[in-house]
């Protein structure tokens, strides 16, 4: 037995659903004083009522989570409908620092608030829950980071009419999560969902979000040259295949972050991306390869073995892009499948996410796992 539990449940009614999920999930652990609570759109608008009886029903207080596009739990991923996925867990307290909100305009003030507990902690792993209506949210990100000292897991939130993260009650703040300090051993893993299809370019003409040249050559014509004679003969199929990716320098593995190829014009040469990117700046591009993507998550499952050494795993949390599961991989409960091949049967969670957050950085295409060990 672990100190962590987990299940999922799903039905037209949140109450039922709830219910379900509890009888599922069993005894609570001894000293439960933490929990999670992954839901569907079908519940986001309940998603309040779904915390207060999750908080009357268990005594745990401190809950996290959101709104995904898809929950994960202990038997797979759900996409869609109405479906939650809770586990609950007992941590130090001492070692756990619940933020309702880190507002990228104000980091003086999540310092006022959490400087103190931060300044105790030699490392700490912040698991985050974005808003993606945020502007510049990725920039928020990396500010988190730095201002927290934190290496950083999560992701962002299905985007939706009402508040979607959860942090002790529901809101919608531009970041909000739980700091984990040194009382909590954690691994995490990222994993891509895209592969370079050739070699590293340098920006040497672009404006906002439209790159021009690359190493002096029209942008379109190195991506004729590297996509191949298909792509080339009839750009529409560069659509939703073909994408922009940035190299990070310093990375010890071949580490990117991907950014949507949303244009192309073919009378200048030119590409419009997802994001903006300066003249000087790297950058290359890959494909959305379902048998690149799996290979890659199994790479990332075997490192993950070999650092945990033996340890057992108490629980995780497994955040993955929207774009992966079944319109990556053509089958549902692929992801799950292949974790718990590789790792064992252990309490997880998770969603579908809007994008994927890791150390300090906004990825897309990407899955994110964080284990309590």
């Amino acid at each position: 037995m672990t100190n962590f539990r987990a299940a999922a449940a799903d039905g037209a009614h949140w109450g039922l659903a709830a219910k379900s999920c509890l009888q599922r999930l069993g005894p609570l652990p001894a000293g439960a004083n933490l929990g999670f609570v992954y839901v569907t759109e079908g519940f986001a608008e309940t998603l309040s009522s779904i915390l207060v009886f999750l908080r009357e029903t268990t005594s745990v207080e401190r809950w996290l989570g959101g709104v995904g596009y898809g929950v994960f739990g202990p038997e797979g991923e759900t996409r869609g409908g109405s479906a939650l996925a809770i586990m609950i867990g007992a941590v130090d307290a001492e070692a756990i620092r619940p933020f309702s909100s880190f507002d990228p305009a104000d980091p003086a003030g999540f310092l006022a608030e959490h400087g103190t507990w931060l300044a105790g902690q030699t490392a700490v792993t912040a698991l985050v829950h974005g808003n993606p209506r945020t502007p510049q949210i990725a920039l928020a990100v990396a500010d988190l980071a730095t201002t927290g000292r934190a290496f950083l897991v999560g992701g962002l939130t299905a985007v939706g009419e009402v508040p979607a993260q959860v942090c002790g009650r529901v809101g919608d703040a531009p970041l909000s999560g739980l700091l984990m300090g040194d009382g909590i051993a954690l691994a995490t893993g990222l994993t891509q969902g895209c592969t370079p299809i050739g070699g590293n370019h340098r920006i040497t003409e672009a404006v906002d979000n439209v790159i021009m040249q690359l190493d002096g050559a029209p942008a379109l014509q190195t991506l004729k040259a590297e996509a191949g004679d298909i792509i080339a003969r009839d750009l529409k199929r560069a659509a939703g295949y073909i994408h922009v990716a940035q190299p990070i320098e310093g990375s010890d593995q071949p580490d990117y972050v991907v950014r949507g190829l949303l244009a192309i014009d073919p009378g200048h040469g030119w590409l419009a991306i997802g994001d903006e990117l300066a003249v000087g700046e790297r950058m290359l591009f890959v494909r959305r390869d379902p048998k690149a993507a799996q290979t890659d998550l199994q790479r990332m499952l075997d490192g993950l073995v070999k650092r945990l050494a033996g340890r057992p795993i108490q629980g995780g949390v497994y955040v993955s892009c929207v774009s992966r599961g079944p319109h990556l991989f053509g089958a549902d409960g692929l992801e799950s499948e292949m974790i718990r091949e590789t790792l064992g049967d252990f309490p997880m969670v998770g969603f579908s996410a809007a994008g994927e957050i890791c150390h300090d950085r906004l990825y897309n295409f990407t899955g994110v796992l964080a284990l309590f060990l």
